[in-house]
């Protein structure tokens, strides 16, 4: 997929700290996809489509023909659509700024364009134009303000990516019909039409050649010069990196970058789709892409009539009025110096504290912190008036947090740590910790793998619902793959391995001091975690 999104390089251009300071600091925006797709909410002629709603047109979807889909807009009428709602939403969610869809993949303009009457203006009873209203209603709430546009693929436009390759004559139509008859035309109203932007997020640019990309990137630097690209945009030319849709990093990353999610499983409205992501699940998400260095662009789909669905709204504002509690753990917030999340949850940085955010409470309150041995002035469980002072202990290179046996948040207890000295100059020891209390989870990527393939592969569970995971393949009896890992406490650990395959697989796990264990186990096409034994560590 990284040939449909472009490459994540964005090192041909600097950012001033300037220009950046909104994404870099703010670390939690709102993305909106919304178009004729939210009409048919998954649904084509009696038929319920599974997946993400806005593909629903294209041919491997519901294949409908452009004919057919034009007339979608004779009835798209959203007249619950309201700007000042949506917009005080996402101030109340804690988000800093919203990117909404200007034009998809569908070719429909959800805003007033005069390069076509094929937009939600002229083409629909509507009659408004919602991006105006969004954008006036961002600025006056102090929210960053952005479009996203698809540059490339266009499947009513002729010309363009997916779309019509003959006009109405039978003659042939090119990519080069639809940059300059469209998409570059409908670019610069956006750019010029809205105020200032903060942001143009352009998409899925597959093999769309360098020359058009350079020209409509160079486009927007000259009439938004404050706006940010994503490097989605394609060729290098994007301002910071956007990682693939729903995919979160394990380890950190430099730079400037974001991760996008949405609420449920599809990025559009679908009437079947209640998997709203909980508001413990977005605070988890958003903390753990500040704590590996990035910012989080949370996706949001309204339905047929303009509203976003009530669930989503609900979970929304829960995880805001937490936010609102501890805005430090994710405002210009720095990443965490472990490199990694911990068994029970995250860490983010501000001048000379961490903040750990503790998602799974730790079984009779001891928080262990592996590999650090800065030197600490206090530690807080932080609760408003009801913060809490803690006691530290050490036991070899291990840091112990007395806490209380029950937590005080029912989302994400948040612990201040205040060091003697700023939390970017400490030095932290990131390997993998097994805790006493606390389940590890060995990733593949943080292994040495010898005799086999160590790789990232991808998935969609529905059409469009990605899926990531770390693997190690193409095995022989001299594959290894070896963890380096900090045990605190002696003991008897299980070991429980996550795999996918056929047959039947046996598997050795040998520790440096000769403890092994071997089983064989079934295997099936999905991975699934088997438990092999358990191993006994004793410490000198």
């Amino acid at each position: 997929m990284d040939e449909l999104w472009g490459e994540k390089d964005v090192s041909v251009h600097n950012v001033s700290p300037e220009k950046a300071k909104l994404f870099d600091e703010g670390n939690f925006g709102m993305f909106i996809h919304w178009g004729l797709y939210s009409k048919l909410a998954g649904v084509w002629n009696d038929k319920t489509y599974y997946g993400i709603g806005e593909w629903i047109m294209n041919p491997r979807v519901a294949n409908i023909p452009v004919s057919d889909y034009k007339k979608i807009a004779n009835d798209f009428n959203p007249e619950k659509f309201d700007a000042k709602r949506i917009a005080q939403l996402a101030k109340d969610s804690g988000m800093k700024y919203i990117i909404i869809t200007s034009k998809h993949h569908e070719g429909f303009a959800m805003f007033d364009s005069k390069v076509n009457d094929f937009n939600i203006v002229d083409a629909t009873p509507f009659g408004r134009d919602p991006m105006k209203e969004l954008s006036e209603a961002c600025r006056e709430l102090g929210l960053g303000f952005g479009f996203y546009y698809s540059h490339n693929q266009d499947w009513t436009a002729l010309g363009g990516t997916g779309g019509p390759t003959q006009d109405e004559n039978g003659n042939e139509v090119s990519f080069k019909d639809y940059f300059y008859n469209k998409c570059k035309p409908q670019v610069k109203e956006i750019c010029t039409n809205y105020g200032n932007l903060d942001f143009v997020w352009f998409d899925t640019r597959g093999d769309m050649k360098k020359e058009y990309v350079v020209e409509l990137a160079e486009m927007v630097r000259e009439l938004q010069p404050n706006a940010m690209m994503s490097s989605r945009v394609g060729h290098g030319m994007g301002d910071y990196a956007s990682n693939g849709d729903i995919e979160l990093p394990t380890q950190n990353i430099e730079g400037l970058w974001e991760t996008c999610n949405t609420n449920n499983d599809s990025w559009s409205y679908a009437w079947y789709d209640h998997n709203f992501k909980s508001p413990k699940e977005i605070l988890n998400r958003l903390i753990s892409t500040v704590a590996r260095g990035g910012t989080y662009l949370f996706n949001v789909g309204p339905n047929p009539d303009g509203e976003i669905p009530e669930i989503g709204v609900n979970f929304l504002k829960e995880a805001g009025d937490w936010i609102k509690k501890y805005p430090q753990v994710v405002y210009d917030a720095g990443p965490s110096p472990w490199q990694h999340a911990l068994p029970w949850g995250d860490v983010t940085t501000q001048e000379n504290c961490l903040y750990l955010s503790v998602f799974s409470w730790p079984l009779e309150g001891k928080l262990y912190l592996p590999g650090f041995n800065a030197k600490i002035r206090s530690v807080t469980l932080l609760s408003g008036t009801n913060s809490k002072a803690i006691s530290v202990t050490k036991k070899n290179d291990w840091t112990v947090l007395n806490l209380p046996v029950r937590p005080i948040e029912s989302l994400v207890s948040v612990i201040e740590v205040i060091l003697e000295t700023q939390a970017e100059n400490i030095k932290v020891d990131s390997t993998l910790g097994i805790y006493p209390n606390s389940e590890t989870v060995l990733r593949a990527e943080f292994a040495k793998v010898s005799n086999a393939k160590e790789s990232e592969i991808k998935w969609m569970e529905k059409f469009g619902e990605w899926k990531h995971v770390n693997q190690v393949s193409q095995w022989n009896d001299k594959s290894q793959v070896t963890w380096t890992v900090n045990v605190q406490e002696s003991g008897y650990y299980y070991i429980d391995l996550n795999y996918k395959g056929v047959g039947r697989l046996v598997w050795k796990t040998i520790t440096d001091e000769g403890v092994l264990v071997q089983n064989q186990q079934a295997a099936t096409e999905k991975y699934e975690y088997y438990n092999m034994g358990i191993v006994v560590e004793c410490l000198v």
